[in-house]
């Protein structure tokens, strides 16, 4: 998932083309995108998109961002969406292990409701300080998290913390990559919200890349081929990993757990992140 693309909920006109086109997932938004006159009808339409023959026919991961589970919405939101052919469901402003927990409990009678087979894996946004605090207990709440996605304009907006500090952004990253990868699961970077910056875009999105994110939210069509690029293995570095791979069959075969590429030491988490490259590159 290189690229997710956020697709207002209240749009359906748009819904076919984001299919079509070049994100590898699409995020079906209720939340801040949809005025509260429209939630009803706009939970209507991603309802209808989800379980459509084309949206389950795609190559592509389909998303739905419900509305905060605190809130007045979040009931109707997973009772509409929450249904075979609903790939992730992306859950906002969860603050604690214990709101997770509680949100599960709801998803879960939605799932016997709507007879769902297959319980829905869960990507939660970590976008605020209390959630960043407790993001490693989140991430380990429950089995249905599948990964972390963090939300920088709610996290450092209110707070007036400079999102142009490079500091500042890497701080964050690096909190939510690690309790991503304390939980075994998956990080992805939040959107970028200028879309004429391409360079602040490529580089939020390099520094991901460089963290062990999968991939980068994105807002507009033209970021999509920015993510795809970002996070796109370098030829050196893609030949380098697939030396490594080759090195490692030979190694196993006369039983050395560690050996040398080009000089370098070679052991099993140098392995493991050769072999991502690779998989990436596939």
């Amino acid at each position: 998932m290189r690229s997710k693309l956020f697709v207002p909920g209240g749009r359906p006109e748009l819904f076919a083309k984001a299919l079509a086109g070049a994100a590898d997932a699409l995020s079906l938004d209720l939340e801040d995108s949809v005025l509260d006159t429209m939630k009803a009808q706009a939970r209507a339409h991603v309802g209808a998109f989800v379980t459509s023959a084309d949206a389950r026919a795609a190559a592509k991961l389909i998303i739905v961002r419900v509305n905060a589970p605190d809130g007045e919405y979040f009931a109707d939101d997973i009772h509409a969406v929450v249904r075979d052919g609903l790939g992730l469901l992306n859950l906002p402003k969860i603050e604690t292990a214990a709101a997770l927990r509680q949100a599960v409990q709801a998803i879960e009678a939605a799932e016997r409701e709507n007879g769902v087979a297959t319980p829905i894996r869960l990507l939660v946004n970590i976008e605020t300080p209390r959630a960043l605090a407790h993001a490693a207990a989140i991430a380990s709440a429950d089995p249905r998290v599948a990964g972390l996605q963090l939300g920088l304009g709610d996290l450092f907006e209110p707070h007036g913390i400079d999102r142009a500090d490079r500091a500042n952004v890497h701080a964050a990253m690096f909190n939510v990559r690690m309790a991503a990868a304390e939980a075994g699961i998956f990080a992805v970077d939040g959107a970028f919200a200028d879309i004429d910056d391409t360079e602040g875009f490529m580089a939020e999105a390099g520094m991901a890349r460089r963290m062990g994110f999968i991939g980068k939210s994105c807002i507009h069509p033209s970021q999509i081929a920015l993510a795809h690029a970002a996070f796109a293995p370098s030829p050196e570095e893609l030949a380098m990993a697939r030396r490594v791979v080759a090195a490692a069959r030979e190694a196993s075969e006369t039983g050395r757990g560690a050996f040398t590429v080009d000089g370098r030491m070679i052991d099993l988490p140098f392995l493991k992140r050769a072999q991502a490259i690779v998989a990436t590159a596939r």
